[in-house]
């Protein structure tokens, strides 16, 4: 749907083959035009109102023009072979730029009715625009008083053509995109200036953590080999390559500005932020294990290693890189320091204790065991605890201080809130429960999402918590002790950002 230059009339068109005009001052329906085949996925009005010009594509291709003084089709522009999905209009109103996914764009002869130009452009295209003439745009190679447009499409590349030549005089590759070889056009150039970015549908979410100093990101790992950086205050969201394959875990060292992440391609990656911009770039990357890697750990204490775990049933300690490189530069290598063939099963999640003394893993083989990471070495198995098999267990000499019951499916993650005096746990009924660690109750149910709820985490102040669900929604929430709301949900499905 489109409204008129005068913001009086609204077109619509339909899955029945009809568009409909709408007077939104009156409040009703003006005109009904027949005569499209199939759904009508795209209306747009010429620009000069005097003609009272409707023009429309459906799934036949074709580009329909409308005279809405008598309901009538006047004319019907075929030369797409695909859907056609975008039109502009050059300031006179005589000629038109139609784009398709059939890989090219048309310049029409609007008094002739008929193609001027085709201009292959190698790309199932989504949209185009007209370059204002006012403005000087020699540094994209833009000469002379010509049409020029601009083009976007599926190589998330944005290019500008000369409409009088049909040839690309400027490439603009997007923030982190992939670099295709044969977009090989004034890539160095930067006159586009990206402002905000929105990333609306999520997948599953797989884990997520806050970002920065104080908190102002989260980074996400969905079911892609993709993360996702979203800028709280604004929803802005940078989109980091690098992982081939889904990415299944990430851990933030202390004070926020660096993370790893690790994946399915059995590699682990280490992930700056530079605290002005808010840009994050990978800084190192590191390989060894012969299967996925399934959970990664910072160091507590200081910035000094990391601990994987892997479906190879190993875990390995690596030490960062030292200097470290800056934001932007190339990533180095990492090796692994320490190699430890750790279970029977895959090891499923590690984690490090505060003085960085101590490590945690758990295991498919259903057993949990404690490492000591004392002068560097995994220099002995101090604890281990063994489950025969799911069940809840009752407070026991074993070493279970206190035992709650309250989810009816899988408990996934469980974090301290309110400085350590209750639990938030997260479940794969799709709850969030709060519970008081002196009275061993939970205190609040919060139905959050319709979905696995994979990741749950606190800020570094105690007041925040985020969620992430298989339902593709990530949610934010205020911890106010002894309560906790959610305060801004993203959802996938509708592409919004609800306060609650």
């Amino acid at each position: 749907m489109t409204f008129d230059c005068t913001s009086t009339l609204l077109a619509t068109g339909g899955c029945d083959g009809t568009i409909k005009l709408w007077d939104v001052v009156k409040q009703y329906c003006t005109h009904n035009l027949k005569g499209s085949s199939g759904v009508v996925h795209l209306v747009e009005f010429h620009p000069d109102i005097s003609r009272l010009q409707l023009f429309s594509s459906s799934v036949d291709c074709g580009i329909r023009i409308w005279d809405l003084r008598t309901s009538k089709c006047i004319c019907v522009l075929e030369s797409h072979y695909s859907a056609v999905t975008a039109l502009a209009f050059s300031p006179d109103g005589q000629t038109l730029i139609s784009s398709g996914r059939d890989k090219i764009c048309s310049v029409w002869d609007l008094k002739k009715k008929a193609v001027k130009r085709t201009v292959p452009v190698y790309e199932a295209v989504e949209g185009v625009v007209l370059l204002p003439g006012t403005s000087d745009y020699s540094q994209m190679g833009v000469k002379g008083e010509g049409l020029h447009f601009v083009t976007a499409g599926s190589k998330g590349v944005l290019r500008v053509w000369d409409s009088s030549s049909a040839r690309c005089v400027f490439t603009q590759v997007l923030p982190d995109a992939p670099i295709y070889p044969e977009l090989n056009t004034n890539q160095n150039l930067a006159c586009f200036s990206l402002l905000i970015q929105f990333v609306g549908y999520n997948d599953d979410v797989l884990d997520v953590k806050f970002l920065g100093k104080d908190d102002t990101h989260i980074v996400v790992a969905t079911n892609s080999s993709q993360l996702k950086v979203f800028e709280l205050a604004t929803n802005s969201c940078q989109i980091l390559y690098g992982h081939t394959d889904t990415i299944l875990s990430i851990d933030v060292f202390r004070k926020g500005s660096m993370f790893a992440s690790c994946a399915k391609d059995n590699s682990l990656r280490l992930w700056k932020m530079d605290l002005k911009s808010g840009h994050v770039r990978c800084v190192a990357q590191g390989s060894g294990h012969s299967n996925a890697v399934g959970s990664v750990a910072c160091s507590r204490l200081k910035k000094a290693f990391l601990v994987s775990g892997s479906q190879d049933c190993t875990i390995k300690v690596w030490d960062l890189p030292d200097p470290l490189p800056d934001v932007g530069c190339e990533p180095v290598l990492m090796t692994a320091r320490l190699t430890e063939k750790a279970h029977d099963k895959d090891v499923n999640s590690v984690t490090i204790s505060p003085n960085d003394k101590l490590l945690a893993s758990g295991s498919q083989d259903r057993t949990a065991k404690l490492w000591s990471l004392v002068y560097g070495v995994f220099s002995s198995l101090l604890w281990t605890r063994s489950w025969p098999q799911p069940q809840r267990t009752a407070p026991s000499k074993s070493g279970a201080f206190k035992t709650s019951a309250g989810h009816d499916a899988s408990v996934l993650k469980i974090i301290f809130v309110s400085r350590g005096t209750q639990l938030v746990s997260s479940g794969s009924d799709g709850l969030v429960k709060l519970w008081t660690i002196k009275t061993n109750e939970c205190v609040k149910t919060f139905d959050a999402h319709q979905d696995k709820v994979w990741a749950l985490h606190g800020g570094s102040k105690d007041d925040l918590m985020v969620t992430g669900s298989a339902d593709s929604t990530i949610t934010l929430w205020k911890v106010s002790p002894p309560d906790v709301s959610y305060a801004v949900r993203f959802s996938s499905d509708s592409d919004v950002l609800e306060h609650c």
